[in-house]
């Protein structure tokens, strides 16, 4: 028996409540498989990892360090905790030796930082890693730029403080031997496709220094990771999956809520929150000295987690164990997070709710626990957040809490969609052109662009750059193109999708800057009224001002979280692909969305009922992207309104639900997509459900629904009708960022209307 098997008995089978365990899964533990040190190791390192209780590789190290050494291209994607650290590091180590560099790029500040950590804790001689990041002082980064030989950065800065200025870099580049790409998988959808053009610069400006590094790639377990990594840095590119690393045994449970009894808008049934569900049991396994991480959806989440786990343990009498109890995300300012890290890493701290800003391989040893608040948007961020636990080789407990979401619910109740499947590929578009176009005029202005340079870019390039010469961004020279401009190019590229330089948030009383927010989240995060939590404490927004791009806040314990409403409208530009399906239609293409901020709703913290509304005047925000659609015949229409049924609020339930269940067949998150739906659209005459990229120029999002549109659609309509509420609940049809209140819904319409979808038979076109 697990040694979690009497706590999930004892916290989910208590007489006095409904179970809320509906699945737990046992994931055997493993032993490990070691080879030999390669012959080509150096001595130093295998002395200095001896003394740090490392005597032999496993077996996945020495294949993937074996390729890198021989010049390929490598993938390593195995599971959390199976080192792949040590594989890039051994290669990496041998180059720094023989007198190369070595640049090592991580998605996060916080898992360079810790990558750093290691490398200093090893005191290899002879070898000067240096870290390269926005917290880096002046004075720090010359040092970097002239003496170290191990940098350790993230795109963000190699996009604009490296490439930019590779003259300050030419020894660096000179003798850069391997580029080292962590965590490869978080490179996706837009953000992926901007690192994919990233990488695709320094190669060019390598070439420029007479360089040609080698690229070993990390990352969670994927499907067909080779072809993933080719997409990303442009080469071919081995792949080693066979992880032979040992691991613990893990107990991985489901949990859904229970319904409270009340009802919320539209009379629907209220769930307890999924982040009231992870502080109780947060706080539960403090009692018990179960050292517990909890990963929540969002940064106001996290805060709620923290702070609801620590009132519980004060109300239990625990202030001791309250005071050990603390939220991390991304907006803390850079000592903050340090010093939390290392407070979990000592176990000075005995919970912590955080963001997925921690769900990378920041080595945190001696976890117990890991709590999932919610779909963390794929299955490898699921078996990524789920294996920061057992670390010390000791069996791990992880939970999935539902949120009231149609997608969470469908997984909860039907375990082989988690257990079951592999892992998704990831998805990026390097030639998307609002992506690719950006990074064509920053590579004109590190080095004037020629012909044989276009074959880096891929095929895409060359109309792009017609289109950049037209708009006078670039200026064609027999010698070339050439950037024409007195301003930055890299300012052209946003590479995370902020939309702007982040929000300040102020308070107003002190002075004191809490923390930022991205511009594209402040409409909805920090509007004015706004309720934003910060390291336990709660603040309302008083006034947003998106010219000076800052929130000035003031500290209040208000009992009422908020929620932003919008409201969209979207013209079809183009229709790519379309699939007929006798009495429907489904079809892919080019859209231009326009979304606006009208106003927020105030809900109950305890029960989510919602106490009012109220109106915003904010701007209305514009993007060209791509969706999948999908319409019904005038005969399907016509059967449907002769029984009764009403296509408004049916099409605007399926919208809901759809949205809800796309994640688990794209490598996207809730978030990372919109919906519209209309009983009578202008560009089809036609009622349409549209699902759409939030990202401009689309994300692959979108075009994966419409690859898997019959089998999304089946899972939806189950979804639906497996939910147990009467008319539809957040579980389902409804959405907590529905633009028009959640009304109408008609969760009976919704079946009919996929039942007509999808009773037809499927025909591309």
């Amino acid at each position: 028996m697990s040694r979690w098997e009497t706590t999930l008995q004892r916290l989910w089978r208590d007489d006095t409540r409904p179970s809320r365990l509906t699945h737990v899964h046992r994931v055997p533990g493993g032993r490990g498989v070691t080879e030999d040190w390669p012959g080509w190791t150096p001595p130093s390192l295998v002395e200095r990892l001896a003394e740090a209780g490392v005597t032999a590789p496993w077996a996945h190290q020495v294949a993937a360090a074996d390729l890198a050494h021989a010049g390929s291209n490598v993938i390593i994607a195995t599971g959390t905790a199976s080192g792949k650290s040590l594989a890039f590091l051994l290669p990496a180590a041998a180059a720094v030796e023989a007198g190369g560099t070595v640049l090592y790029v991580s998605p996060t500040k916080a898992l360079a930082a810790d990558q750093l950590r290691s490398l200093e804790e090893l005191a290899l001689p002879g070898l000067r890693a240096a870290g390269y990041d926005g917290d880096t002082p002046g004075e720090v980064r010359a040092w970097v730029r002239a003496h170290a030989d191990y940098v350790l950065t993230n795109p963000d800065m190699l996009h604009r403080a490296i490439l930019g200025r590779h003259a300050a870099w030419a020894g660096f580049l000179r003798r850069l031997r391997y580029v080292v790409v962590d965590e490869a998988h978080r490179y996706r959808g837009v953000f992926g496709s901007h690192v994919a053009q990233i990488l695709r610069r320094l190669r060019r400006v390598c070439a420029r220094y007479r360089s040609e590094p080698t690229f070993i790639l990390a990352s969670a377990t994927a499907a067909a990771p080779e072809e993933s990594a080719r997409r990303l840095i442009g080469l071919p590119v081995r792949a080693v999956v066979e992880d032979a690393a040992p691991r613990a045994a893990l107990s991985f449970a489901l949990v859904e809520p229970e319904l409270t009894g009340q009802t919320g808008e539209n009379g629907a049934p209220v769930r307890r929150t999924a982040t009231a569900e992870a502080a109780e049991l947060m706080a539960d396994l403090a009692r018990e000295g179960v050292r517990t991480l909890a990963f929540v959806r969002s940064r106001q989440g996290a805060e709620m987690v923290a702070l609801s786990a620590q009132r519980a343990l004060n109300e239990a009498r625990a202030p001791d164990l309250a005071r050990r109890v603390a939220a991390y995300r991304a907006g803390y300012l850079a000592a903050d997070r340090r010093d939390l890290e290392g407070a979990l890493r000592s176990g000075e701290l005995l919970g912590l709710a955080s963001t997925n800003a921690l769900e990378l391989g920041v080595d945190i040893t001696g976890l117990d626990a890991v709590l999932l608040t919610g779909w963390p948007g794929t299955l490898a961020s699921l078996w990524q957040q789920a294996g920061r636990a057992g670390r010390r080789g000791d069996d791990a407990l992880a939970v999935f809490i539902a949120r009231d979401d149609p997608l969470d619910t469908y997984l909860v109740h039907h375990p082989e969609a988690v257990f079951g499947r592999p892992v998704e590929s990831t998805v990026l578009d390097p030639e998307n052109p609002y992506v690719l176009g950006p990074h064509l005029c920053a590579a004109a202005e590190e080095i004037p662009l020629t012909e044989p340079d276009l074959e880096v870019f891929g095929p895409a390039a060359e109309p792009v750059l017609a289109d950049l010469v037209k708009r006078g961004m670039l200026r064609r020279r027999p010698r070339g193109w050439f950037w024409t401009r007195r301003d930055r190019a890299c300012d052209l590229a946003d590479i995370r999708g902020a939309g702007g330089p982040p929000v300040q948030i102020v308070d107003a009383g002190t002075g004191q800057l809490l923390g930022t927010v991205d511009e594209a989240a402040a409409h909805a995060a920090v509007h004015d009224g706004a309720v934003y939590l910060h390291q336990g404490l709660t603040y309302v927004v008083d006034r947003l001002d998106l010219d000076d791009h800052v929130a000035l806040v003031h500290a209040e314990d208000p009992e009422y979280s908020t929620w932003a409403r919008d409201v969209t409208e979207i013209e079809i530009l183009s229709t790519l692909r379309e699939q007929s399906w006798g009495a429907a239609a489904v079809c892919f293409g080019d859209v231009r969305v326009a979304r606006q901020v009208v106003g927020y709703l105030k809900r109950d913290v305890r029960t989510g009922t919602v106490l009012g509304e109220q109106p915003l005047d904010l701007p209305e925000r514009t993007l060209r992207s791509r969706a999948v659609w999908w319409t019904v015949s005038p005969e399907a229409e016509r059967r449907l309104r002769a029984e009764g049924v009403d296509l408004r609020g049916a099409a605007h339930a399926a919208e809901h639900a759809s949205i809800g269940l796309l994640p688990l067949f794209a490598t996207c998150d809730r978030w990372d997509i919109g919906g519209v739906s209309t009983a009578l659209h202008a560009d089809t005459g036609l009622l349409t459900v549209f699902v759409y990229d939030g990202h401009e120029g689309g994300a692959g999002f979108a075009e994966r629904g419409f690859a898997a549109a019959r089998d999304w659609l089946a899972a939806t309509r189950a979804a639906i009708a497996t939910c147990e509420c009467a008319d539809g609940c957040p579980s389902c049809i409804q959405s907590p960022k529905c633009g028009n209140g959640n009304d109408p819904l008609s969760k009976a319409g919704a079946l009919r209307l996929l039942d007509e979808v999808l009773g037809g038979g499927c025909a591309e076109r």
